[in-house]
Order: C-alpha cells, then sequence, then structure tokens
C-alpha cells in the first residue's frame, strides 16, 4: 500500500472514531440547568464516553474550538451582546437545543415585558447609564432556529440525557407533553386542586418533575411551563368559582414561564 493511501485510510479511520463534540453555553441565567447537567453523576460519565465534551466552562476551562455536533443552550436573551453572540453560537452548531425556562420561554427575568425595564434599573442601580439592556427577555428561538426545547426549572436530568442520546443515535427525543396530572395519577398522589383546595397549575403544565410539589401537598407552580394544548381559560374559571381574584391569577400564570404563549396570554386576559 502506498504512503498516500495509508494517509487516506487513518484519514476515515479516525473520522469513523471521532466522537461528536458537546458545547454547552449560558446566557442570562441562574446556571441551574447547567448544574443538572453536572448533577447526572454516573450518567454524566455514560454521556461523556460517546461525546467530547468540548466546550463547557461550568466544568472544565479546557475548550475545544467548534464547530460542534451539539450545543446546549441556557438562558433569555436580556443585552444586545447576546442577541448577537447566540448568532454565533448557531452558527458554530449542527443540532442546538435550549434547556430550561430561561431559554425556552425567557425565564423569570421575563416579568420586565410586562413593565417598563427602565424603571427597574433606575431603582436598582445607582447609575443606570452604565447599564445596556433590551427592553424584554426573550427566548432563544426567538432570535435563531431551534432543533429542540427542553423545558423546565431547572431542567430534569433524565430528561437531558434522554435528549442527548436521541440526537447522538438520530433519533427523536421521547419527552412528555402531556399535563403533571398524569405524573399525579401514576404515583397514587390524590389531587389537591380538589381534595385539599391548594392553587395547582397541574392542569395545564408539561410534566417533567414526576410531579414533586403534588407530593408535598403543594400545588404546581409551572416549572416545565404550558403543556401541549392547554385550556388555561378553563382551569382559570374554575379557579374563579373558589373565589380567586383576578389579580391572583396574573401573579399564578406569572412565574418561571410568564412569557411563554399561553400563560401569557391567560395572564394578560385577567390584568386590569
Amino acid at each position: 500500500m502506498s504512503k498516500k493511501s495509508t494517509t487516506a485510510v487513518k484519514a476515515t479511520t479516525q473520522k469513523k472514531t471521532r466522537k461528536p463534540k458537546l458545547a454547552v453555553w449560558k446566557f442570562s441565567s441562574c446556571d441551574g440547568c447547567q448544574l443538572s447537567l453536572l448533577d447526572c453523576e454516573d450518567e454524566l460519565l455514560a454521556v461523556a464516553e460517546h461525546v467530547d465534551i468540548a466546550n463547557f466552562p461550568e466544568a472544565s476551562r479546557a475548550i475545544t474550538k467548534g464547530p460542534y455536533d451539539i450545543s446546549l443552550v441556557e438562558g433569555s436573551i436580556t443585552t444586545p451582546h447576546d442577541a448577537e453572540r447566540i448568532h454565533q453560537v448557531r452558527r458554530q452548531s449542527k443540532v442546538l437545543i435550549t434547556i430550561g425556562a430561561c431559554a425556552t420561554a425567557g425565564g423569570i427575568q421575563a416579568l420586565r415585558n410586562f413593565k417598563d425595564v427602565k424603571q427597574f434599573i433606575a431603582a436598582v442601580y445607582a447609575n443606570p447609564k452604565f447599564i445596556e439592556t433590551l427592553n424584554k427577555s426573550t427566548p432563544i428561538a426567538d432570535h435563531v432556529f431551534v432543533d429542540f426545547e427542553l423545558r423546565g426549572c431547572p431542567i430534569s436530568k433524565l430528561q437531558l440525557v434522554e435528549v442527548i442520546n436521541a440526537y447522538l443515535n438520530g433519533r427523536k427525543p421521547n419527552t412528555p407533553s402531556y399535563a403533571v396530572c398524569v405524573e399525579c395519577k401514576r404515583r397514587g398522589i390524590t389531587c389537591g386542586l380538589v381534595a385539599h383546595g391548594p392553587i395547582c397549575l397541574g392542569p395545564v403544565t408539561q410534566a417533567g418533575c414526576d410531579a414533586l410539589c403534588p407530593s408535598y401537598h403543594r400545588g404546581c407552580f409551572g416549572c416545565f411551563g404550558p403543556k401541549e394544548t392547554p385550556n388555561t381559560s378553563a382551569l382559570s374559571t374554575y379557579w374563579k368559582t373558589l373565589g380567586v381574584k383576578d389579580d391572583d391569577l396574573v401573579r399564578l400564570f406569572r412565574g418561571f414561564n410568564a412569557y411563554a404563549e399561553a400563560f401569557r396570554k391567560e395572564s394578560e386576559a385577567h390584568e386590569k
């Protein structure tokens, strides 16, 4: 075999054995979803066997340049710099997956979207003129194409491993689109909305937390955002029969996923 042929065979072998490169990016957020990835422990070690974690500042200073096969993006777009940088991330990412309520719905910081952000800046900062920010906190999908949105505040580590596994194997991720109520039924939890009385967003919220709050006799706070085809108006109507006021309904829908379309529209419907 000639030297040229040997070199070609080596190059082909390296290409076949190259691990997909994974990058994790942070925008405006609390880092909680990135910590969920680190919290995977044994599962993370299994993932690391099949991918090259090439860019993850939360875990390591070692950074490998792109392009990247999979990018996980945490956080919302809140500054002009964010809006520019997300396009840079998209250009060097074959698959871009947003993780968490901030990246998929604007996050808790999207509460600013319902007011004049300049009022908040003036109240918090001694020198507002040095603060450069956008009027709204928006999800990543408002700025670039997103291949998959993984909900949660924070995300489920098991769902994260499932999504990464799915893209590594060229299949559709198997994540639920049904309501938290299904998780309650599976765990044998008595419906608090009917039996105990706590205000609960479970009927309109996507599953993913294994009904964590209802298992402690608390109502669902909507951490995973609206489920598929949520009937928020029917839920609000039911709450009103229990004496819940419009102001309380606004606050209930303005939580971690306040700017998700279904929750945003329902809160605005009760705003005076």
